[in-house]
């Protein structure tokens, strides 16, 4: 396997592939890239008189993938090829234009990412039980999507087959819209006094948490995806200026004003409620048990083994350090029969449990 672009995906693509003893060669036009990325294990590097690899894994930004799906269909460095760029319809369009071999070529993206880039920030298990696109079109290659569905197998993910228009209109709800208002949310925060600062809390934390992404990397995806974007961003404009003028109104204690904001709350809840829960699944109530427990080594892996003890399967877990004390709360997500079960038996091993 060669796989061009050594970043956070590309790397992390060719570690899972190590994992199952592939051969994978590795590219970028950063050479301290491709160094990290062989120093971390995931490959070595190309040259371009190497025998032809049965996939080559383009991992650059959405407008660069057609043209080096160009020039290494020119090399016949592959007998197939695919993407992992985050839109579809802009690099399977220029690859039309460029006259490149579209049998051979399956577009793909790996739903799956971390805050963080570059291959330091790698990991083999990034794409475990996460969703993988892919869109052949008419002229794709059987033997191509087989290929590429074992790609996506041994990084553990989830093949799922969509049209690239589908896709890009799919990624801006799901992705690209939401990455654009966490940033708007935490652009405010520039410039907030210290004391407001100091009040941040974990809902902060959630909303802003994509907002940390690179802005150089992510105006070029946005860029690639502008209209279907700009559609999802225009929509929750909207809503967001009813609500800023349904508040106006109650300040001026004007009687039955907050109905537009509390009809978008209720939304909120039901379209919050849509998302796949564990295992892709619906959503499932849990029971939040709450721990409090000290920055020490260990700490979380005895509370972990007390609730194995208990019997105890823990669904979901999370942690809020306590700003200026050495403790933190653990909020345990568990099925509502085994929180007394949990809470009981963590109290009795000297955990404070309010």
């Amino acid at each position: 396997m060669l796989v061009v672009g050594t970043g956070l995906i590309g790397t992390s693509v060719a570690l899972a592939q190590r994992e199952r003893d592939v051969t994978v060669k590795l590219a970028d036009q950063d050479a301290g890239s491709v160094r990290l990325a062989r120093e971390l294990g995931a490959g070595w590097e190309w040259a371009r008189d190497d025998e032809p690899v049965d996939l080559a894994v383009i991992a650059v930004p959405p407008p660069y993938v057609a043209q080096w799906l160009l020039d290494l269909q020119k090399i016949e460095a592959a007998r197939f090829y695919t993407d992992v760029a985050s839109v579809k319809s802009l690099p399977i369009a220029q690859a039309v234009q460029l006259g490149c071999d579209l049998g051979t070529y399956v577009a793909g993206h790996p739903m799956a990412g971390r805050e963080r880039s570059g291959p330091a920030a790698a990991r083999a298990d990034l794409f475990l039980g996460r969703p993988w696109a892919y869109c052949p079109v008419e002229a794709t290659d059987p033997e191509a999507v087989r290929t590429v569905l074992r790609l996506i197998e041994i990084c553990g993910a989830n093949p799922v087959p969509i049209g690239p228009d589908a896709h890009d209109e799919a990624v801006a709800l799901v992705s690209h819209a939401p990455h654009v208002a966490a940033s708007a949310v935490a652009a405010r925060l520039a410039d907030a006094s210290e004391a407001a600062l100091g009040l941040a809390g974990p809902g902060v934390r959630d909303v802003t948490r994509v907002a940390g992404g690179d802005p150089r990397l992510w105006s070029v995806i946005l860029s690639g995806n502008a209209r279907p974007v700009a559609d999802v961003l225009q929509a929750v404009a909207d809503d967001l200026a009813a609500a800023a003028s349904a508040l106006r109104a109650v300040a001026h204690d004007e009687g039955g004003a907050i109905s537009p904001v509390t009809e978008l709350l209720r939304r909120g809840v039901t379209g919050r409620g849509r998302i796949p829960g564990k295992h892709g699944g619906p959503q499932s109530s849990y029971v939040i048990v709450l721990a409090l427990v000290g920055d020490r080594p260990g700490e979380l892996a005895r509370l972990f083994q007390v609730a194995k003890d208990a019997g105890v399967n823990i669904e979901d877990v999370r942690l809020e350090h306590t700003p200026g004390l050495p403790l933190g709360a653990v909020e345990l997500s568990v099925q509502p029969e085994a929180a007394q079960t949990l809470a009981a038996a963590l109290r009795t091993h000297g955990w404070h449990v309010p």
